[in-house]
């Protein structure tokens, strides 16, 4: 897989909803789940993942908020648990940068899992800017970015 063969869908409410967590937040992590579907692989075309719901969770990060997040093993499978309510699975995870690039840290590639998307939004003096989505490669040496496509309506698949 290549950031040219992967595509994130996400609708305009729900990224504006990201970028709210990470102003609201500030100048602290936001953090939480991305619900949705993950695309299906074709021989002629790869579908892309769909976020389709959020899961906003707390920043249980104590000593270094601003610049780390950490969750709970209880947050993964609440967050799991609300998914398969939904009929959905949990196929990434988001977090704020404040006062940094929406570019994955060593700490971000150190604690991340391949598969998962990872979206980044920077949040600049309590503004939010850029807003990018990670994968984590297979080896674990780095990272692939993954098109985001904002869509003002998501795309239901049959």
């Amino acid at each position: 897989m290549t950031a040219e063969t992967t595509k994130l869908w996400i609708s305009v409410d729900l990224a504006e909803k990201i970028r709210g967590h990470g102003a609201e937040t500030y100048p602290h992590e936001c953090c939480g789940a991305l619900l949705g579907r993950d695309g299906d692989s074709e021989e002629t075309q790869v579908q892309p993942r769909e976020i389709l719901k959020l899961f906003p969770l707390l920043n249980r990060r104590e000593d270094s908020p601003h610049n780390r997040f950490s969750v709970t093993p209880l947050d993964v499978l609440g967050a799991d648990k609300a998914a398969q309510a939904l009929g959905l699975e949990v196929i990434g995870w988001y977090h704020s940068h404040p006062d940094h690039p929406a570019r994955p840290s060593e700490y971000d590639r150190e604690h991340a899992w391949p598969w998962y998307s990872y979206i980044i939004v920077s949040v600049q003096e309590g503004v939010p800017l850029k807003m990018t989505s990670w994968r984590l490669k297979e080896d674990r040496t780095g990272y692939f970015e993954e098109r985001i496509e904002i869509r003002s309506e998501t795309p239901v698949r049959y």
